[in-house]
C-alpha cells in the first residue's frame, strides 16, 4: 500500500514537470516628442502585457500571468527598461497566487533599469500565498544618476476571509537596489518551513499575516516622511536615509488580514507615486 501511494505521487510529480511555466515578458519605455512611449515590448509563454490607453504620463502597463498563478517548478521573469526622462508605472493585473508545490519551488525574477531623470513605479498587487507553496523571488533594480523609483511588493499568507491558513511552505524575497552603481538598499526576507508559528512570534510579526514593503529613491522622499508615518501608524515604521546625491524612504506595513493592510497600502502608495497616484487597477 504506502509503496502505491508513493508510486502515484511521484507519478503526479513527474506529470507536473513536464507542463511547468516557463514566461518572461519585457518592456522598454523612452522619451519621445514630449511624453513617455513604448519602444520595444517582447512577451513569451504566459506572460503577457498590455497597456491601457490614458493619454498621459506616466505611461502605464499591466503585467499579466495568463497561468492564472504560480506553484512548484513555474519560472517568471520580467524585465522594465525606463529611458532617460521617461516615465512609466508598472502594475498586475490582479493578486498573483502562489498554489501548494509538490515538487521544487516557484521562482520570480525580476529586473528594473531606469535612465538619468526616468521615474519608475513598481506597483504588482499583493502575491497571496497557499498552504504548504514555496516561492522564491528576485528584484534587482538599477538606477541612473537622478532618477527616481518606487518599489512595492505586499504579501499576504493566506485569505483569512476565506478561513485560509498557510501552516507551513517556504518564502523568500531578495531586493537589491543600486543608484549610479551603488549598492543603496539590500535585504533578504526569508520564512518557512513552520510560516504560521514564525509569523506568530512577537519578535517577528505578532500573527499578521498581511505585510507590505515600500521603496521610494528619490531627492523627494525626506518631505514625504511624515505624511508617510501618518497613514502607516503603529502597524509598521517608516525612515529615510540619505544615500549620495539622492534619499531612500522604506516603509512596512503589517495587517491582520489583506483587506486591512489595502486600506492603508493604497493611501500610502498614492502619496509616494507623487501625481501618478494609484494605478487604475487598484481598489478595495
Amino acid at each position: 500500500m504506502t509503496s502505491g501511494i508513493s508510486s502515484s505521487v511521484q507519478a503526479d510529480a513527474a506529470a507536473i514537470s513536464t507542463q511547468r511555466v516557463a514566461a518572461r515578458g519585457r518592456i522598454e519605455i523612452d522619451h519621445r516628442a514630449g511624453r513617455s512611449r513604448l519602444a520595444r515590448l517582447y512577451q513569451d509563454g504566459a506572460a503577457k502585457i498590455r497597456l491601457p490607453e490614458t493619454g498621459a504620463d506616466p505611461l502605464e502597463a499591466v503585467l499579466i500571468n495568463m497561468a492564472g498563478g504560480l506553484t512548484g517548478g513555474d519560472r517568471l521573469g520580467w524585465e522594465v527598461s525606463v529611458g532617460a526622462s521617461a516615465r512609466a508605472v508598472i502594475t498586475t493585473q490582479a493578486c498573483e497566487k502562489v498554489y501548494r508545490a509538490l515538487t521544487d519551488r516557484a521562482e520570480v525574477e525580476v529586473r528594473l533599469s531606469v535612465g538619468a531623470g526616468g521615474y519608475l513605479g513598481w506597483l504588482p498587487q499583493e502575491t497571496i500565498t497557499y498552504d504548504r507553496s514555496a516561492f522564491s523571488r528576485r528584484l534587482d533594480a538599477d538606477l541612473a544618476v537622478g532618477a527616481e523609483a518606487l518599489i512595492v511588493e505586499a504579501t499576504v499568507f493566506g485569505r483569512s476571509a476565506m478561513g485560509e491558513r498557510v501552516e507551513s511552505g517556504t518564502f523568500r524575497d531578495r531586493w537589491r537596489v543600486r543608484s549610479a552603481g551603488r549598492l543603496i538598499h539590500a535585504e533578504d526576507f526569508s520564512v518557512g518551513p513552520e510560516i504560521e508559528a514564525t509569523l506568530g512570534r512577537k519578535a517577528s510579526s505578532g500573527g499578521r499575516i498581511a505585510m507590505a514593503t515600500l521603496l521610494l529613491v528619490s531627492e523627494r522622499s525626506e518631505h514625504l516622511l511624515e505624511p508617510a508615518r501618518q497613514i502607516v501608524g503603529d502597524d509598521g515604521g517608516a525612515s529615510f536615509w540619505s544615500v549620495g546625491p539622492t534619499g531612500k524612504l522604506l516603509a512596512r506595513l503589517y495587517a491582520g488580514d489583506g483587506y486591512t493592510l489595502r486600506k492603508r497600502l493604497m493611501p500610502l502608495v498614492a502619496l509616494l507615486n507623487g501625481q501618478a497616484g494609484l494605478p487604475r487597477l487598484w481598489s478595495l
